[in-house]
């Protein structure tokens, strides 16, 4: 081992990356991160996953207090007023804490952090800041940044990527929001609450595309009562801007007349790309798909011996908990050990109101695969959603005609995030319906929806 300077280097520090790093370390090889942001967490805990959710959090509360949700609940409020320069730092105080206690964690497994862009030299070394560094193994852990639409430049100021949404200074007046998954929902919904215009425009003919069917209908009903206006099948041919305001040139998706939508701030939000540029891959002898991905073996292996890759940059849904379970096996296989990733069992999460989250396959593509059975079970039924005064929404269970196993679970609930837990848990033992259906749940909780559902698939719910 002399000959290298370490046994392994993870180059990005976003959720994949530092979890590798530090788990690498924890099995006992010594370990560096290559990050070239000045705090570590990567896109997820600077501009993404983390500060999003503390906008989603606040903008939740000032909606219930400025729509009288909570006068309904007997809390009499005065003048709802918006403070703008706290809503933002409690964000920024979020990230904070949690970038400085992943460079916590870093010290405390030591992990060595190299400051700067990684490029690699050879099949085993990097250059780092002018300095190169030798690896018996080389993680690529890089993430994706945002697709740009052609013809159309992001300034951060009126047109804007997810980053620029999260740094308004003032509540815009009109947000157009380009694409109708997840990133443009949530922040489209932030601003919607503060008391912002919001459309959206999706090329698709319905919003969140991967999800169930029946959940992108009702998800667009329940943002629709929202305020939230929808411009489907339309696609966006020009953004221009003018005297501080935007023009948004749209049309049919499948041809017709062009119409032009003023707007004062403009959110590019149609999807992410794997970054691998400025990585040299081709000195590492690597040759990215043609979606930019980097393809591996199921332990997480390039094509190059000892280069392994990771999240965003591979292929598969990039979501930040799926690149730290990647993160924790692609350790695991370093080290000799056997990680495994079931990639079929990764929960997706729109963190919304009420949440949207789903886990398996949808009931379009079960089918596709085989007969199945279906239960459902709306959220006005359950109790602990109608005394909390949630009554959108509903959980969807999925499993195969024969043998009952769990194939997807899907559901629109104010806690879905959380509650999709169950689901992933159980389908990755293998569960049927009758198992989730016979397994008691704490009463009054939202949980008890996903139990109904799966008694539901046999025809045998109680509360409906």
């Amino acid at each position: 081992m002399a000959d290298y300077d370490y046994d392994v280097l993870v180059i990005g520090a976003g959720p994949g990356g530092y979890v590798a790093a530090i788990r690498a370390s924890q099995l006992g090889l010594k370990t560096a991160c290559v990050e070239s942001r000045e705090t570590l967490g990567g896109t997820c805990l600077n501009v993404g996953c983390i500060p999003s959710k503390a906008m989603l959090h606040a903008s939740e509360f000032y909606n219930n207090a400025a729509d009288g949700m909570m006068a309904k609940l007997g809390i009499k409020l005065g003048a709802v007023e918006l403070d703008m320069e706290a809503l933002h730092g409690q964000r920024r105080d979020a990230v904070k804490q949690l970038t400085g206690g992943i460079a916590f964690l870093f010290k405390k497994n030591k992990v060595d952090w190299l400051k700067g862009h990684a490029k690699f030299t050879g099949t085993d070394t990097v250059d780092v800041a002018g300095t190169s560094y030798r690896a018996k193994n080389i993680v690529i852990a890089t993430g994706s940044s945002v697709t740009p639409l052609p013809g159309v430049e992001i300034d951060e100021q009126i047109i804007v990527s997810s980053t620029g949404a999260l740094e308004f200074e003032s509540v815009p007046d009109h947000l157009v929001v380009i694409g109708g998954g997840v990133i443009g929902l949530e922040l489209g919904s932030v601003w919607k609450r503060l008391g912002a215009k919001v459309t959206c425009v999706e090329y698709l003919d319905q919003i969140l595309p991967g999800f169930d069917g029946e959940v992108r209908k009702e998800a667009q009903k329940i943002f629709k009562k929202q305020g939230i206006e929808f411009k489907l099948s339309t696609k966006v041919t020009a953004v221009s801007v003018e005297g501080g305001t935007a023009s948004v040139t749209v049309e049919p998706a499948a041809g017709g007349a062009a119409e032009v939508i003023a707007a004062s701030h403009v959110l590019v939000s149609i999807g992410r790309r794997p970054n691998t540029d400025g990585l040299n891959l081709a000195a590492a002898g690597i040759t990215p798909n043609q979606r930019g991905q980097i393809e591996i073996d199921h332990r997480f292996q390039t094509g190059t011996p000892g280069i392994w890759a990771i999240g965003d940059v591979v292929p598969g849904p990039m979501l930040a908990h799926k690149a730290e379970d990647e993160g924790v096996a692609v350790a695991e296989n370093i080290a000799g050990h056997t990680g495994i990733v079931n990639h079929d069992v990764i929960p997706s999460v729109v963190y919304t109101w009420p949440e949207i989250a789903g886990v398996g396959l949808t009931e379009e593509q079960a089918k596709e695969r085989g007969e199945v059975k279906v239960g459902k079970f709306p959220m006005l039924a359950n109790s602990r959603a109608k005394t909390n005064h949630e009554p959108d929404g509903f959980v969807k269970v999925i499993a195969d005609a024969k043998s009952d196993r769990v194939l997807g679970v899907w559901m629109i609930a104010s806690v879905a995030g959380s509650m999709i837990a169950q689901a992933a848990q159980a389908m990755e033992f293998g569960a049927t319906s009758e198992d989730i259906a016979y397994t008691c749940h704490a009463h009054p909780t939202h949980a008890e929806a996903f139990k109904e559902a799966a008694m539901a698939v046999t025809g045998k719910p109680i509360h409906i």
